[in-house]
């Protein structure tokens, strides 16, 4: 397999000759999934248009296994290559059916008349999406994520070894944004049919993606694997966050912590107990500490984002002195001490002596 399947050396794109990102240089291997992420406006979408050759290249050049880009001729390239941007599709009087059967006019006479394998593929595009029962249906009629779909399968009918898309999600809620990126995840691995497009939607891009494209400026900031991008700092500086936080190992996005450095409340909490109160306290702008937390507790991981304090211990040891009178320390200075359960064993057996120690300053709740 060609490692560099499709390959952009130092493109450069805009419009009018104006360079709006210079010097993309990527590899992207065969049934890879590549997306494209980054703040609205940074130019996602001038680069899609730039490997489609919808609009001009201004600078470089793309390599399409083996083949400039430019040297393919329109016909040859539209049975390699399929569309699907966000520009709304203008149809008169087109059932879906008509829509998606314009996937197979580059292989079709001068003519366009569809032969019986012609229809039958389809059939199976549209099955392929779950919209068979939208076939026969006038495209303008339908809901927009109906008409996400309908253009997916259109897609899928060309049989085309790459699909480029440009934030097919949306519109779409979310049973069909799953569908709709479990349908390109199967397509790519099975099938060998290499994706590429842009999302809005970060923690799907986490999920579905082989490789992150970090566009942001005048240049691509960051090509790798989603475990490389998505990194706290690297999503924060991305989208110039600085109003809450980028939560890596919940692939989520949180508001703020509460206001104020010293807590009112303290969590006692464990193995994902304490989030949903966390996550209270933070609604209602309380200002908390937590634990003691085991440093690869998956309720650490929200509480460093979220609390004013945490007292931490290390993984698989028993709760120190330090972290003990800490605790203590908190939970007295506290108005009020949240059990959100934790089971008690060994390791972490001196829990329930704070839990004690909380009962008898009358505020565990």
């Amino acid at each position: 397999m060609n490692e560099k399947y499709f390959e952009l050396s130092n493109l450069s794109v805009g419009y009018n000759k104006k360079v709006l990102i210079h010097d993309i240089c990527l590899d992207i291997k065969k049934g890879d999934i590549v997306t494209l992420i980054g703040p609205n406006g940074a130019g996602k979408s001038t680069i899609l248009k730039s490997i489609t050759r919808q609009l001009e290249i201004i600078g470089g050049q793309v390599m399409f296994d083996s083949q400039e880009i430019r040297s393919i001729s329109y016909k040859e390239l539209s049975t390699k290559m399929a569309v699907v941007l966000t520009e709304r599709l203008k149809t008169e009087l087109l059932t879906c059916h008509d829509i998606v059967a314009t996937g197979r006019y580059p292989y079709t006479g001068r003519l366009g008349i569809l032969s019986h394998e012609d229809e039958e593929k389809v059939d199976d595009a549209l099955r392929a999406v779950n919209a068979l029962d939208l076939g026969g249906r006038d495209f303008n009629a339908i809901s927009d994520g109906q008409k996400q779909r309908i253009l997916l399968a259109r897609a899928i009918c060309q049989e085309p070894e790459i699909i480029i898309l440009d934030e097919p999600t949306s519109f779409l809620d979310i049973r069909y944004k799953l569908e709709l990126l479990s349908i390109l995840g199967r397509m790519a691995k099975q099938n060998g049919i290499t994706i590429i497009m842009t999302l809005h939607e970060i923690d799907l891009a986490q999920k579905i993606s082989d490789k992150i494209v970090c566009v942001s400026g005048d240049h691509i900031t960051r090509y790798g694997s989603p475990q490389e991008v998505f990194q706290e700092d690297v999503i924060k500086e991305l989208y110039n966050i600085d109003n809450g936080f980028f939560d890596p190992m919940f692939g989520s996005i949180e508001l703020m912590k509460p206001a104020g450095d010293k807590p009112e409340v303290f969590v006692i909490s464990s193995g994902g107990t304490g989030i949903p109160v966390f996550r209270e306290l933070q609604k209602t702008n309380t200002a908390f500490a937590a634990g003691p937390l085991y440093l690869n507790d998956m309720d650490y991981q929200l509480a460093r984002l979220l609390a004013c304090e945490v007292v931490t211990e290390e993984p698989f040891e028993e709760i120190g002195d330090a972290a003990f009178e800490r605790a203590k320390e908190l939970i007295t200075s506290c108005s009020k001490v949240i059990d959100a359960g934790v089971p008690i064993g060994t390791q972490n057996r001196r829990i329930k002596d704070l839990l004690d120690f909380a009962k008898e300053q009358g505020k565990l709740e």
